[in-house]
């Protein structure tokens, strides 16, 4: 049980290290934007959410998972937009 939790524990690391580069891509989008409202775009989090939903069936990571952990990032990362694009 040790090892599987440093192995764990190593996915975390690498997972938080991929989730700040994400975040770095959406402050740079808050940005290039102009208007506020381009924000939230609710096609583009459908589009995600399908990419993310084929890749997960590939990768053999339950829908059940994926969809709502994406959601979450998702709805976090345009919160965490707008809070940017209010500072620049």
């Amino acid at each position: 049980m040790a090892e599987l939790r440093v192995a764990i524990d190593a996915l975390d690391q690498e997972l938080v290290t991929l989730l700040a580069r994400r975040q770095a891509y959406i402050e740079r989008a808050a940005i290039l934007k102009h208007d506020r409202g381009t924000v939230r775009d609710q096609a583009r989090v459908e589009d995600v959410i399908a990419k993310v939903l084929v890749q997960a069936r590939a990768a053999g990571l339950s829908a059940d998972i994926a969809e709502p952990v994406w959601r979450t990032l998702i709805e976090q990362s345009i919160q965490h937009e707008l809070e940017a694009f209010d500072r620049k």
